[in-house]
């Protein structure tokens, strides 16, 4: 947390790049009887995958189809995942700047670090209990914000708008 936004993006660079997920197209081998539950654990046979390393690996083989479907796909391998709500989860925030020059990054259940910005919006989606936020992290699958992170931004978009107007943040230069 101590980081600059400049370090975290030099350590996404490092991180390298995921598999190549999007051009992977096996046929349908069935379900992985795996879940990633609405809290963000991922669930096999009924119990919870405890191994960190392994819940990363898999994040790196997730896949969301056009039917809005979740699996996990390999180059000669796909199997269903049940989501409930998103994939991922944004636990941690990190901001510099202010108005138009803000800049936000995320850090993921998973480790992953997203900025948003035009490539990762990040929107509101009304559902019954009230607004959920949620990122977007890549190819269609979401971090949903949590509850501690979403009340840091709405602090910090109620500060920065306190004189009236739309109430937001900018980002990578956009307005959320």
């Amino acid at each position: 947390s101590g980081q600059s936004l400049a370090a975290l993006a030099a350590q996404i660079e490092a991180r390298g790049a995921l598999p190549p997920v999007d051009r992977w197209n096996p046929d349908h081998c069935g379900d992985s009887d795996m879940r990633i539950a609405r809290d963000g654990t991922w669930v096999h046979q009924g119990s919870p995958i405890g191994r960190e390393s392994m819940v990363r690996l898999f994040s790196t083989i997730l896949r969301r189809e056009p039917d809005g479907s979740h699996v996990l796909v390999t180059p000669v391998e796909k199997l269903s995942i049940a989501v409930e709500d998103a994939p991922f989860i944004a636990v941690e925030l990190k901001t510099e700047g202010q108005g138009p020059d803000r800049s936000l990054a995320f850090r993921l259940n998973v480790g992953d670090l997203v900025a948003a910005g035009s490539d990762n919006a990040i929107t509101l989606r009304a559902k019954e209990d009230g607004p959920h936020p949620y990122l977007h992290v890549r190819g269609g699958l979401e971090a949903l914000i949590g509850r501690s992170v979403y009340y840091e931004l709405m602090n910090l978009a109620l500060e920065e708008n306190c004189g009236g107007g739309r109430v937001g943040l900018w980002s990578g230069g956009v307005f959320f």
